[in-house]
């Protein structure tokens, strides 16, 4: 049974393309939440739905994304962990949907927005080192930034074009009321 000192739990999914600093910005969200005494989780999607071969009918493991962080956000709040915070990819209001009843908590998307070029910077950087994955995320990145347009499944977005992790983390953290 919830104290009534402890706030609500409650969770953040931070959204983008990729190349956006998702993850970073999440784990930097997370350390500020750390240092403020606020008991809190990071989760990475993509390691969620990290299996292969995907099924047929499910191209980025959703529904393998969904049964485990069902399971993983219980065993963060079950033991009093007030805040998550996600990163990863949600397409539709639907996908938020079932992401937000897997977590089981009250949560707010935000969605990171990067200028393309930028983010095809970004992505360069990367030391994967595989050509055809490289190619696969350059396409990706404008194919996904149209998609995030479409589907509008944010709450608030932040611009990250120009700003550092830390500085994204700050003000996803102020924008969610965090802060």
């Amino acid at each position: 049974m919830q104290s009534d000192s402890r706030p609500a739990p409650y969770a953040l999914l931070i959204t983008g393309t990729v190349g956006t600093g998702k993850t970073s910005a999440a784990y930097a969200a997370g350390t500020l939440l750390a240092h403020a005494g606020i008991p809190n989780a990071v989760i990475d999607l993509d390691w969620l739905r990290r299996s292969w071969p995907a099924p047929p009918n499910d191209r980025f493991n959703f529904g393998l994304l969904l049964r485990n962080l069902r399971c993983v956000a219980s065993n963060y709040l079950d033991p009093g962990v007030t805040r998550l915070i996600l990163a990863g990819v949600v397409e539709s209001q639907d996908d938020r949907k079932h992401c937000h009843e897997a977590v089981g908590t009250d949560m707010s998307v935000c969605r990171l927005r990067v200028d393309l070029p930028v983010v095809r910077q970004r992505l360069a950087l990367r030391p994967e080192g595989e050509p055809e994955a490289l190619r696969w995320h350059m396409d990706r990145s404008g194919e996904l930034d149209r998609i995030l347009d479409q589907g509008q499944v944010e709450d608030f977005a932040i611009d990250a074009t120009d700003l550092s992790v830390a500085e994204v983390a700050e003000a996803t953290i102020e924008a969610v009321g965090w802060r």
